[in-house]
């Protein structure tokens, strides 16, 4: 039987992926925070509307290579002989945290365009944050798990694959942000923590199993 095709390098989406969303960033580093009056988020809007509409347009485009890497990974997983949950539990998180990625920087285009309306300015800040704040890094945490675990069974760098779990669980408890923003501070370690370790592992996960009886190390 042919061997399974680990699918194209890792590094490249990863690092489209990692660019995009520091660039985006970036650009709204001065975004209010989501318990600012409604009044200033709408102020901010309107003065800042054009790096407001770039940096959801990068955001936006991040969303896409994480899919990729997703679904390159998962191509990986299983051409190391991985059969169980963890390959397509890390395809599903990287899908769903691209999605709720995509969202968030939709509605983040969609505020940049409104007129006189604070309310609905604030409204669509929190779903902006809630989007591609706590939604994206719960699944954020999914896929660093999902690829993490398998790491760790192959003996594929165990120390960096509990590395990933570590951060897989930030990932899970920054959710709690939706309770208090004082928990707010494990988003950005979770995002970034998460963007150094796909660029890492990019670069670690092998492309195909030894042919002998041992594990890659």
């Amino acid at each position: 039987m042919a061997r399974p095709q680990s699918g194209p390098p890792l590094i490249a989406p990863a690092a489209a992926f990692a660019a995009l969303t520091v660039a985006g960033i970036a650009l709204a580093a001065r975004t209010p925070r989501p318990d600012a009056p409604a009044a200033e988020v709408l102020g901010y809007l309107h003065e800042h509307a054009g790096s407001v509409r770039l940096s959801a347009f990068l955001l936006f485009g991040a969303s896409v290579p994480l899919a990729i890497w997703a679904a390159a990974a998962y191509r990986r997983l299983r051409a190391l002989g991985i059969t169980a949950p963890g390959s397509a539990i890390a395809l599903a998180g990287g899908v769903l945290a691209a999605g709720f990625a995509a969202i968030s920087a939709l509605i983040t285009w969609t505020a940049s365009r409104l007129g006189d309306a604070p309310d609905l300015a604030a409204a669509l800040r929190d779903l902006a944050f809630i989007t591609g704040g706590p939604g994206f890094t719960a699944f954020l945490g999914l896929l660093l798990a999902g690829v993490a675990v398998p790491m760790a069974l192959l003996r594929i760098r165990r120390p960096f694959a509990l590395a990933g779990l570590g951060l897989a669980l930030v990932g899970e408890l920054s959710t709690l942000a939706v309770l208090t923003l004082d928990l707010a501070v494990l988003l950005p370690v979770a995002r970034f923590g998460g963007i150094l370790w796909l660029l890492t592992v990019s670069l670690l996960l092998p492309a195909s199993r030894p042919r002998t009886n041992g594990v890659p190390e």
